[in-house]
């Protein structure tokens, strides 16, 4: 979803590939054998990780200055969110994988860990990174969507009036809605 939207944003256009992960075309495991998504082919180059798809686009078109911003703050806030926060994340979204795991302490390690830190940067600005959108804000608001959409009534009963304003301005946005237009799957 990130590297989609900065592709977007970006106004770079690309055919796009829907796939079934399960059913994985051999054109995509010529390029990319670790068989992930997503996977952006352009010219001889092949990058295979959103966070280096967003940053390709942004050198090549940033109208808005995603890129503008204090960079070791922002690798600071996605290495946290890529890192230990996706790691709660999946512990969180799939319980039934790790049944020895307290889901409510993992809900709260993940509240300590990125959600609180977030709505204090937030309850000052609208964005992660002061007043205007940055690749931090894109980068992480997919991760933060899929917390929230794990137990959407938990998640509104949380204390975090500013982090649920920022989510929100996120799914409303035209950038997030036009880059989740469907695809047709994919076929070799």
């Amino acid at each position: 979803m990130r590297a989609r939207m900065a592709l977007k944003y970006a106004g770079i256009q690309v055919e796009h590939r829907e796939i079934t992960l399960r059913d994985k075309p051999k054109s995509m495991l010529l390029v990319s054998p670790k068989g992930t998504v997503p996977v952006l082919c352009i010219d001889g180059l092949i990058l295979d990780q959103s966070l280096d798809i967003m940053r390709w686009a942004l050198e090549k078109s940033d109208p808005d200055g995603w890129g503008e911003v204090d960079k070791e703050v922002s690798q600071t806030w996605v290495e946290k969110n890529d890192g230990p926060f996706k790691v709660l994340l999946d512990r969180y979204k799939y319980p039934n994988r790790f049944p020895d795991l307290n889901q409510e302490d993992v809900l709260n390690n993940a509240i300590e860990l990125m959600l609180k830190p977030m709505e204090i940067a937030l309850q000052s600005s609208k964005y992660l990174m002061g007043n205007k959108k940055s690749l931090v804000d894109v980068a992480i608001f997919p991760f933060i969507r899929q917390f929230a959409g794990v137990n959407p009534q938990r998640f509104e009963g949380l204390p975090l009036p500013s982090v649920k304003t920022w989510l929100n301005q996120h799914l409303e946005s035209d950038l997030f809605n036009s880059a989740m237009d469907k695809h047709p799957t994919w076929l070799d």
